[in-house]
């Protein structure tokens, strides 16, 4: 499957098989040398399609201010901090987890390896080559899921949100760019166009399957050239051009029957990156409709969290200013309401999750929701104790479930435990040396 985000376009500065109007990216080949686009294999998940696993990713960049977070009790019946209590209409399916980060992880490009568990030098390296040859991450875990997910859904995954720096990566490390505008992701969702657009975009994707016929038929004949190395990255991109008749397949259908409807009214005007509530709660809106439409099983949504934040009719300091308070009373009280509100917008979600019905139950038990940030301590750049909630998914929900301030669990643990939920055969993820058994 490929992700709502695949674009042709992004294989520039990289080597590309050309038919026509369209490119597909080649994997590393030594007889080229650039880097490839996509590699790995799609296997089969497991799970009920009836009854779909899913997954939405949250990341918040900038970390929350730990005594308004944390709690102090461990266990199901701690006390709400005042930040937690924004949630505490689904706090029997709620799990806040302390003590929990990537070992060796620091400053603001931790950011690029929060969703990926790669070790420090492999993402510092990723950040310094950024867009140039040689970018060494590893695949994110949004990614590895949609990938071994049973296929059915019109978008394998969606990457959407404002980004600091990226955090979607292929298996091969290259970056899958977030959809920043609300209003684009809700337009190719539910938005049909009129009906001689509609015929239009079906000759499109006909047309599409024929030059990816095309394509596959030159590969072929590239891949007489190739030793035994670029033959097995050649058979990755066999993969991909696999995946990507599939989608034309699906894509096509939803061309020729339409998008779903939804009964939603989206704002007049695009909330600006500064309108904290507004941003958040139109973009919780349109995962929970994606979801609801089945139109996508897995989501990442990332926050930006830069500029000077807006609510209501007061403008506060800089954000990441803010965040570097550096112990300021006044800093860490602007700080403070911008964080609490950001929270109070998750817990409006959650709920709103709850009470969505689908069939037996609702759309939260079958929803597995991650709500984070890479940094435990914005103000000096550390990312120990990391700030994490896991909501929804049926699974075995502890209240605050709480390790060592001092020698972390590892994060990428969690990310295997999330992967099994799902429904994948694995015991490894990133960095990790076992699995979190508690949730």
């Amino acid at each position: 499957m490929l992700p709502i985000n695949f674009n042709p376009a992004i294989v520039s500065r990289r080597t590309a098989l050309r038919v026509g109007a369209i490119s597909i990216a080649l994997p590393f080949l030594d007889i080229f040398q650039p880097r490839g686009l996509r590699a790995a294999e799609t296997t089969p998940g497991a799970g009920d399609p009836t009854r779909p696993r899913r997954l939405l990713l949250v990341a918040r960049p900038l970390g929350y201010h730990a005594p308004n977070f944390f709690p102090t009790k461990v266990g199901r019946d701690y006390e709400s901090t005042r930040y937690l209590k924004h949630l505490d209409s689904v706090r029997d399916q709620l799990t806040v987890i302390s003590g929990i980060s990537h070992p060796g992880h620091n400053h603001h490009t931790s950011e690029i390896g929060f969703f990926t568990g790669a070790p420090r030098e492999r993402i510092t390296q990723t950040a310094c080559c950024y867009g140039l040859e040689g970018v060494n991450n590893t695949v994110s875990l949004d990614q590895y899921i949609a990938e071994r997910l049973p296929s059915g859904t019109r978008y394998a995954n969606l990457v959407i949100g404002g980004e600091y720096l990226k955090k979607s990566f292929t298996a091969t490390g290259v970056n899958v760019p977030s959809i920043e505008s609300p209003f684009e992701v809700f337009k190719r969702l539910f938005i049909n166009g009129t009906p001689e657009e509609m015929a239009r975009e079906v000759r499109r994707l006909r047309h599409g399957r024929s030059i990816l016929d095309r394509v596959t038929g030159t590969a072929r004949t590239m891949s007489l050239k190739m030793g035994p190395d670029d033959k097995g990255r050649m058979d990755q991109m066999f993969t991909t051009i696999r995946e990507a008749e599939k989608m034309i397949v699906r894509l096509q259908n939803s061309a020729e029957q339409g998008k779903p409807k939804v009964e939603y009214q989206m704002p007049a005007t695009e909330p600006k990156k500064e309108e904290v509530v507004e941003l958040s709660r139109l973009w919780f809106d349109i995962a929970r409709l994606a979801f609801l439409t089945d139109s996508t099983r897995v989501v990442m949504l990332s926050f930006k969290e830069t500029g000077v934040p807006k609510i209501g009719d007061k403008t506060l300091s800089d954000h990441h200013g803010l965040s570097h308070h550096g112990k300021d009373e006044k800093k860490i009280a602007e700080l403070s309401v911008v964080q609490e509100t950001e929270m109070a917008e998750f817990g409006r979600f959650l709920s709103a999750m709850k009470t969505t019905r689908e069939g037996e139950g609702t759309l939260l038990d079958r929803t597995t929701i991650f709500h984070g940030s890479n940094l435990g301590d914005a103000s000096t750049h550390g990312c120990e104790n990391a700030p994490i909630i896991v909501a929804g998914g049926g699974l075995k929900h502890q209240g605050h479930l709480a390790f060592d301030q001092k020698k972390n669990k590892n994060l990428s643990n969690l990310y295997v435990r999330l992967a099994q939920h799902m429904g994948i055969e694995t015991d490894r993820f990133g960095m990790s040396d076992g699995v979190l058994s508690e949730i």
